[in-house]
């Protein structure tokens, strides 16, 4: 199954919160939607999820509009908010088993169904405990066990692992993870970037409610090639080297760095071989010719401005 957005527009008097979006998700993918506070992912993930309407384009699931049938939204995408939306004076089993109910699910199926969630989420222990007493950890737990009531095809979540502990994180991890091999499509928000790095097959990166790059991890590190990093260990004086490096295009903010050299490098590949080429033409005799490994936190300090709308 294929979740499509196409030209996704929303706007909030006269500001545009969403510009334009497309992307595809796919079941079995986790998809890591990064930007920085304020750009729009909140928004998209609602209207995604058919509780907030698109001014203009459209949300497709394998062809079928969810915005003029946003009962099927309903029926194949769970929604995690940010913060479990709850009834403090209801216990971990009253709330799963209630929406369970407004799915209309048969009493007897409910009983199962109910208990295979809490068990799958880690929550038969803590299944009569009121929501009032729950950590953070264990909430998320509890929104994500709602949002599987209906075995969903993809999962939108929003910001999950915000103020989880390290442990919670990991759990966390390993839910999605789980999911994934039961071809669950995954769409995840998030700040902490590093994690995202370990988990998602794809990534999302808006700022401003517009995409600035969609496409896997892998993808967007390599093709990043207009902020990468050189470095370079030469023999002999690595003042004379500097001074020789310096001069030489495409070469920027150029620094010694123990045995080695560092610059930026703004070229392409071909422009770092011919670089390499000169190097060696020059006479000058080096040991080491490598860029510095891309990662996602590297590639969206570099393409992101941190502007809110």
């Amino acid at each position: 199954m294929i979740l499509s957005v196409k030209n996704l527009c929303k706007n909030f008097a006269d500001t545009q919160a969403v510009k334009r979006l497309n992307f595809q998700l796919s079941g079995g993918d986790i998809t890591g939607f990064v930007g920085p506070n304020g750009a729009g992912k909140t928004t998209t993930l609602r209207m995604m999820a058919s509780i907030e309407e698109p001014s203009s384009g459209s949300i497709e699931l394998d062809g079928h509009s969810i915005i003029s049938n946003p009962e099927l939204a309903r029926e194949k995408i769970g929604f995690v908010p940010d913060t479990l939306p709850t009834q403090d004076d209801m216990t971990v089993f009253e709330y799963i088993d209630f929406f369970a109910r407004a799915y209309a699910i048969k009493p007897a199926r409910r009983r199962v169904l109910v208990h295979d969630l809490m068990e799958f989420t880690n929550l038969l222990g803590i299944r009569e405990k009121l929501l009032s007493a729950l950590s953070k950890g264990m909430k998320q737990r509890v929104s994500i066990a709602r949002s599987l009531i209906h075995d969903p095809a993809f999962i939108l979540m929003d910001e999950p692992a915000a103020g989880l502990d390290p442990r919670a994180r990991i759990e966390l991890r390993e839910l999605l993870r789980v999911l994934s091999r039961q071809g669950k499509g995954i769409l995840i928000s998030s700040h902490i970037l590093s994690e995202l790095s370990e988990i998602c097959s794809s990534t999302l990166i808006i700022e401003q409610g517009a995409m600035l790059k969609f496409g896997s991890i892998e993808e967007i590190t390599e093709n990043d090639v207009s902020h990468r990093r050189l470095i370079i260990r030469p023999l002999g004086s690595l003042e004379e080297f500097s001074n020789f490096m310096i001069l030489l295009p495409g070469v920027e903010n150029l620094v010694v760095n123990g045995k080695f050299v560092e610059f930026d490098f703004a070229g392409s590949d071909d422009d770092a071989f011919n670089l390499l080429k000169e190097i060696v033409t020059a006479g000058r005799k080096i040991t080491e010719f490598r860029f510095r490994q891309q990662n996602l936190e590297s590639v969206f300090m570099n393409i992101t401005k941190g502007e809110v709308q």
